[in-house]
């Protein structure tokens, strides 16, 4: 095993396999994929995460995120 590896997490984000830092908070995790913040809900495991818990929680190894961004339209 990677050394690099050893201390990463096994996660889903929008259905896509990837590994984190252990320890990734939602906020960070937000940051590493690049990610607008800006109109955008986060499913952690089936349920919303309000962006003021962001830097609270930790994502778990095999936990499963969405990220969808709000769009306007008629």
């Amino acid at each position: 095993m990677d050394p690099a590896m050893a201390n990463n997490v096994a996660i889903s984000v929008n259905g896509d396999a990837m590994s984190v830092p252990s320890g990734t908070t939602v906020a960070t995790l937000l940051q590493l994929l690049d990610v607008e913040t800006a109109q955008i809900a986060v499913e952690l495991a089936g349920s919303i995460v309000g962006h003021e818990r962001w830097r609270e929680i930790s994502i778990t190894p095999g936990a499963t995120l969405e990220i969808v961004r709000f769009v306007g339209g008629g």
